[in-house]
């Protein structure tokens, strides 16, 4: 007869999702929406650097390929090179310091000086980048690393509902004890199911952002050399 008792109060308690959500208890449920509005925030944040960083990579080579299928003999800025993207900025801030220091006389200690500001400003410029690129991020690696903490917190309160229920209905059978910790294990669940994809995509993100900074490096590099040539260059206008 205990056994059926049991059976009984167990195949009336309703564990679907809305019910667990509806009947769970208020520190359960401010739980469950926190964790909610963590994973709603993830998935905006990767959806827009799946874009942003893309889309960047994506002009900053293109913007590369015109520089460099341009003209070489000088550094004023090519078709193109005024646009919107991270390497035509990178190298407008070289050729603000070129077209600056055009009446330089050549071959003089001001040319290393040129080449030296040159340098610091395009470092500054794809510091600039870099940081822009990467805006959004530092939110990932919170929620990746915070809402497993947060959903063991309404474990935790879960559980300790289900020992209250024991000790205040001196009753120790399933239909007890299963509400709260079905509600314990949903939120362990949303703390997972939010935090996960914040994690994966968070290195995915940093390693693209790792490769877009060797990228603009790699191209301030090459228009530093070719501005230390101009620069030293008696002939150059």
């Amino acid at each position: 007869m205990e056994s059926e008792a049991i059976g009984t109060a167990a195949s009336n308690t309703d564990f679907s999702l809305i019910a667990l959500i509806f009947e769970a208890d208020p520190v359960v449920k401010l739980v469950m929406f926190m964790l909610f509005l963590a994973s709603v925030w993830s998935w905006i944040v990767i959806g827009e650097k799946l874009f942003s960083l893309g889309s960047a990579r994506k002009k900053a080579r293109q913007f590369e390929d015109a520089f460099w299928n341009g003209r070489t003999e000088d550094l004023d800025l090519r078709p193109g090179s005024g646009g919107g993207d991270a390497a035509s900025r990178v190298f407008q801030a070289a050729a603000r310091e070129w077209s600056d220091a055009r009446r330089v006389a050549p071959g003089s200690g001001e040319a290393s000086a040129l080449v030296g500001r040159a340098e610091r400003s395009m470092r500054a410029t794809v510091d600039r980048e870099l940081g822009r690129a990467g805006n959004g991020l530092g939110v990932l690696a919170t929620i990746g690393s915070a809402s497993p903490f947060i959903g063991l917190f309404g474990t935790v309160w879960g559980i300790m509902n289900a020992f209250l229920n024991i000790a205040a209905q001196q009753d120790t059978s399933l239909g007890t004890v299963a509400g709260p910790i079905a509600e314990a294990l949903f939120a362990t669940g949303m703390g997972l199911v939010a935090a996960i994809p914040a994690v994966i995509f968070y290195n995915k993100f940093t390693g693209d952002l790792t490769r877009f900074a060797d990228q603009l490096d790699a191209f301030s590099q090459d228009v530093l050399v070719r501005l230390s040539r101009r620069a030293s260059d008696p002939a150059r206008d």
